[in-house]
């Protein structure tokens, strides 16, 4: 063998050691994983320009954005959507972004609100934990259900639904769960007007219109207790009764102090017949005017509005509740102030409190023109 050959020998043996060498070097350097190694160095070289693009927000506009990850999309699927949603810009550049930051794996399949004026990096973070993910709703004491179904219109970010298919769910005449119906005593095709629980909540972002239905219904039931209900019925009252009478109680008193001696008020006048007389339930029959859904009355209203609402034409309850009250009110009925006072108003004083009377004469007297 003549010595040229050799050298050939030699060198190929010192590139194929050397080779091996490297192989060995790159199998433990990417901890088994070379080709995902060299994926990532290329992305790293590919994305150490781009630091102001990934974080660099595609507005100052806070407004949540409603964004769902679907089972079994990838994170190309995902940056796509990202863009179609006017989220951020570049499809790629959030895959490389996952790929090079092992949030590629991490990416949970549910519904999130983001913001444009989230980075690509904080809208990547965010995308692998969907239980950070909840809807702030808040219903007041004493709103009706129109009302709530506005709110829902009013944070369509929000809400996979409209308020229009949520009054599908609490309106008159729609399903009813018997159990529900039998426990407050709900007359047949009667509305859920009463019993939307007023609260502050933490929807799960994937509510729908029954979810929200139900959870409104199911925390109503956890804060009345079964010794009301039975006090209640004691004294001759369902809790559909009760809860009718403590809506009307929720939109007079200002105060939730003089709840109980206003509800004591119209008890006294349910006693001997005597007719409630009172405004809200003129409003409710009126709805919606001057953009508001309690509009202000005159005394021409109390006899023009023809309605089986209005407590100034007929005698007893109305036929259900005018909004949905609070905890408080509901127990003001239960457990009313014993007095012998008919009347009450409150037009003569700036402090929201009532001014109560036996008669009608005091009650005159008690503002004087």
């Amino acid at each position: 063998m003549n010595r040229a050959i050799k050298v050939i020998i030699i060198l190929l043996a010192l590139v194929l050691i050397a080779a091996v060498a490297c192989a060995g070097t790159l199998l433990y350097v990417s901890n088994g994983q070379p080709v995902r190694f060299i994926q990532r160095s290329l992305i790293q070289i590919s994305l150490a320009g781009r630091q102001d693009d990934l974080n660099r927000a595609i507005s100052s506009d806070t407004s949540p954005v409603r964004f769902t990850i679907n089972r079994g999309d990838t994170p190309r699927a995902i940056g796509q959507n990202l863009v179609d949603s006017a989220l951020i810009t570049d499809a790629q550049l959030f895959v490389d972004y996952a790929q090079l930051s092992e949030l590629d794996t991490k990416f949970q399949a549910g519904t999130y609100f983001l913001k444009r004026s989230q980075t690509l990096t904080q809208i990547a973070v965010a995308l692998t934990d969907s239980r950070n993910s909840f809807i702030p709703f808040r219903i007041i004491e004493g709103e009706r259900i129109e009302e709530i179904a506005a709110k829902i219109d009013g944070a369509q970010a929000y809400f996979g639904f409209s308020g229009a298919e949520f009054m599908v769910q609490v309106r008159a005449g729609s399903p009813r769960d018997a159990a529900f119906a039998n426990k407050v005593g709900l007359p047949p095709g009667a509305s859920l007007e009463g019993f939307l629980y007023p609260d502050t909540y933490q929807l799960p972002a994937d509510v729908t219109a029954t979810m929200l239905r139900d959870i409104l219904v199911n925390n109503f039931l956890s804060k009345i207790s079964d010794q009301v209900i039975s006090d209640a019925n004691k004294q001759g009252l369902s809790l559909f009764q009760v809860v009718t009478l403590a809506s009307i109680v929720q939109r007079e008193a200002v105060h939730v102090d003089e709840q109980a001696i206003i509800a004591g008020v119209y008890r006294n006048r349910l006693n001997i017949n005597m007719r409630l007389e009172a405004d809200p339930t003129v409003q409710y029959a009126i709805g919606y005017k001057g953009g508001t859904w309690w509009p202000q009355i005159t005394a021409d209203d109390y006899s023009n509005v023809k309605s089986s609402y209005n407590t100034y034409l007929n005698n007893g309850l109305p036929p259900g509740p005018i909004n949905n009250p609070g905890i408080a009110a509901i127990q003001a009925v239960v457990y009313p102030t014993a007095s012998d006072f008919l009347f009450f108003r409150a037009d003569c004083r700036s402090d929201g409190y009532h001014s109560f009377a036996r008669t009608f004469e005091e009650h005159i007297a008690n503002c004087p023109s």
